[in-house]
This record gives structure tokens, C-alpha cells and sequence, in this order.
């Protein structure tokens, strides 16, 4: 196997390799003899076809194609490796020849990593906002905190917003029942807007005992499609009125809700957690800022196959989220109108920005002489062990060592960025998104 050209334009490389007819001959052997099992040829038995009545049937190329897989590793070790072109996606075969002295002459095209010419990345002016907690989130969390530590108790008075009342229920569209729309002894909390608009208004100045009609429009976009739109009628009866009674405000409460002995300890607590998690918030807004901005400034004409790489990411992780939710990938496009072709669309300008990114953060690691030493290595094993309560030696198994070193130099790019980084005032339309 000998390589007879090489061709690099636009971002792509065509390599034309030439395979002798013994070191081929050999390939197609190992082919046929993987085939032979589930050929049947009249006249044999299942998989006793000899290869050259085979070829005399089907055509003297049938197992070239086999052949040629048999053999792609060393194509690609000549084609790619020893040429050292740095490949993006899965080269391919796009053209095969076949000289009469025998042997084949393949053409394997393949994108290749783009040339990145990267901009300003390092003393970035990046918006970041001011971190404070207004005193009215902490009473806000008080108030949480009280609502879920109130007692229920039943009242003989009409239903107020805020009361939970105890109802029986029987809805009508047309004067007929609708599946779904029956329930018996149902605590509903008036004003929670659990149920469709107008019905909990309804029932507001209604008493024990009482019987009422509720009468509703289910909403243009309601999830069941035959009732969308339709007027209906609900037939209640109501049981039971019950208020909810937040307890006082006071050290006993804190006492009760938490370690602390008095009410401006706990909301002291609240406060500080408050401002680290805001702070943590901030914090991680102005990294990504920061790296987006860096991005933004890089020159690169990206290659489909890293974009194509990236949205495969995206989608994996997005389906593995709807499993964990009870949906397929296709259950969730068909109830937002589309298939999965078009969710894949509606992810493809973020799996843009990201490989952009990318790219990015590899060419600043690589001007930047960023390596992954074997402290790191170790220390990312470790975390990654802690992180999954696995064995470490286990988690060596399960992770390549390429992509922990990647990871552990991404980090240290974003780093680069990120500690030069000036932060500046949001502009008033920043501050609005926030």
C-alpha cells in the first residue's frame, strides 16, 4: 500500500492510496470468508458457495466494498496518520479504481481541523452585575419558609383566595361528560391557578354544603385538543373550607424551622446564603461572557463535521434528559409540532457557538504551552471518582485519556480568559435581561 498524492484545499484533504493486487487479495479473502455463512447460491448449501461462483453471479466487485473495511485501518494509518493531517469526522472512501494489473486505487476525502487565527482573549472588558440581596428576597424566604410550616384548618365562613377547599367535580362540554374531568373529595387551593382561568374565581364566596355551577372556556392552547377553545360547565359540591394559619414571626418560629434561636439569626442565614449563591451565579455569567467574547473575536471557517459532532452532543444530552422525564426524543418533537429532524435544526445555532468555542479554548492551550501534567491527570481521576463513587482504578478504565487531558486544558484556557478579564458596568439593556 503506497500513497500516490495528496491534495489540501478549502479545508478538506483527497488522498489517493494504491493497494497491490496480494495485499488486496488478501482483504477480499478475509471478507468473503466473514460473508460465506449467509450466501446461498443454487446448487450449495447455505454458506459452501466458493467465492469465485460467488463473483461469477453477483460480479467480480461484490466483496470489494467488504474489502476495503477489512483493510481501513491501515488505509487510514497511510492516508491520514503518516501524512499528518489532523482529520475531523470519519474520512471516506469516495472514489475506488480498479487498474486491469489488479489491486484498487482508493480516493479518501476528509475535512480537516480548521486554522484558527485567534483575536483578543486576554484583558476582555466583560459586563458583570452587582451582587446584593434585597432585604425584601429575605423576607420573601421567611414568608416560604412560614407558608410551609402553616396548619390547615377547616373554617365556617365563605371561601377566601388562599383557602384550599375540599370539592367534588363533574365537568360537561355539550351537556356530555368529559374523560378526565370527574374527581371526588379534590383539595384545591384557591388562587394557586392549578385549574383553568375563571374556576377558582368561581368558587371564591362559596360555603360548606353548597352546590355551584362553574361555568369556564378551556384555553385556545389547552393540552387536550378536543376541548381547546369549548365552553364548559363544572358541577361542584363543596365540602369542606379550610384556611391555612402561618405561624408568628418570631424567635420561636426560628427556632423551629432551623438551628438558630432568634428570627434576625435566621434571616442573617438566609441573607449570606443568598449573596453566595448570587455571587456564584455572577461569577459563572462572567466566565461565560468572557469566553463567549473570546470566541466572538476568533477567525475560524468551521467544518461541518465539528458542528455535526457537536449537535450529535447536544442531542444525546437533551435525550437522555427526556428519558429521565418519561419521553423519547420523538414523543417530545411530535408534542412541540415538529420531528426530530426539526428539533436537531432548532439546536444547531448553539452547537455553532460551542464548536466556535471549542476551537477557541484548544488554540489558546496550544499558544499559551497549556499541558495537562500528571498531578492534574490524577487529581481529575480523583474528583471524577468522588464525583461518582466509583473505585478510581475504575474510573481509569471507563474514561479515555484524551479527553480527560482535553477537559483538564479547556479549563485551564478558560482560566486564561477569565483571570485577565475586566469587569465592567452592564449596560442598561443588560441589566433589563438579567
Amino acid at each position: 500500500m503506497n500513497v500516490k498524492s495528496v491534495e489540501k484545499e478549502n479545508g478538506k484533504a483527497k488522498v489517493v492510496v494504491e493497494i497491490d493486487k496480494a495485499e488486496f487479495e488478501q482483504a477480499l479473502n478475509k471478507a468473503y470468508a466473514k460473508c460465506r455463512k449467509d450466501i446461498m447460491l443454487p446448487g450449495f448449501r447455505k454458506g459452501k458457495a466458493p467465492r469465485k461462483m460467488v463473483e461469477s453471479m453477483y460480479g467480480a466487485t461484490v466483496f470489494y466494498e467488504d474489502a476495503v473495511n477489512e483493510i481501513f485501518p491501515d488505509i487510514y494509518t497511510k492516508a491520514i496518520v503518516e501524512q499528518e493531517l489532523k482529520a475531523v469526522g470519519s474520512p471516506s472512501v469516495s472514489n475506488m479504481d480498479t487498474p486491469d494489473e489488479g489491486g484498487v486505487v482508493l480516493t479518501i476525502e476528509t475535512e480537516l481541523y480548521p486554522e484558527v487565527t485567534l483575536g483578543q482573549y486576554k484583558g476582555l472588558e466583560v459586563p458583570k452585575r452587582e451582587v446584593k440581596v434585597e432585604e425584601s428576597e429575605v423576607d420573601a424566604e421567611v414568608n416560604r419558609m412560614a407558608e410551609r410550616n402553616a396548619r390547615i384548618e377547616t373554617v365556617d365562613r365563605a371561601a377566601a383566595n388562599g383557602d384550599t377547599v375540599v370539592i367534588d367535580f363533574e365537568g360537561f362540554v355539550d351537556d356530555q361528560p368529559f374523560q378526565g374531568g370527574k374527581a371526588e373529595d379534590y383539595s384545591l387551593t384557591l388562587g394557586s391557578g392549578s385549574f383553568i382561568p375563571g374556576f377558582e374565581d368561581a368558587l371564591v364566596g362559596a360555603v360548606a354544603g353548597e352546590e355551584r355551577d362553574v361555568n369556564v372556556t378551556f384555553p385556545e392552547d389547552y393540552s387536550a385538543k378536543e376541548l381547546a377553545g369549548k365552553p364548559a360547565v363544572f358541577k361542584c359540591k363543596v365540602h369542606e373550607v379550610k384556611e391555612s394559619i402561618k405561624p408568628e414571626l418570631d424567635d420561636e418560629f426560628a427556632k423551629d424551622v432551623s438551628e438558630f434561636d432568634t428570627l434576625d439569626e435566621l434571616k442573617a442565614d438566609i441573607r449570606a446564603k443568598a449573596l453566595e449563591n448570587a455571587k456564584k451565579q455572577a461569577d459563572s455569567a462572567f466566565e461565560q461572557a468572557a469566553v463567549d467574547k473570546a470566541a466572538e473575536n476568533t477567525t475560524v471557517d468551521m467544518p461541518k463535521a465539528l458542528v455535526e459532532n457537536e449537535l450529535d452532543i447536544q442531542m444525546e444530552r437533551f435525550g437522555y434528559q427526556l428519558q429521565m422525564s418519561g419521553y423519547s426524543m420523538e414523543q417530545y418533537a411530535k408534542m412541540m409540532g415538529g420531528d426530530v429532524s426539526t428539533m436537531r435544526n432548532a439546536f444547531r445555532p448553539a452547537a455553532e457557538k460551542q464548536a466556535k468555542i471549542s476551537v477557541t479554548l484548544e488554540k489558546i492551550a496550544e499558544v499559551e504551552g497549556i499541558t495537562a501534567s500528571d498531578e492534574d491527570i490524577e487529581a481529575e481521576f480523583k474528583s471524577l471518582a468522588e464525583q461518582y463513587e466509583l473505585e478510581v482504578d475504575k474510573v481509569k478504565e471507563m474514561v479515555p485519556m484524551d479527553e480527560l487531558t482535553g477537559s483538564i486544558k479547556t479549563r485551564k484556557a478558560i482560566k486564561v480568559i477569565v483571570d485577565s478579564a475586566v469587569p465592567v458596568a452592564p449596560k442598561a439593556e443588560e441589566k433589563t435581561e438579567e
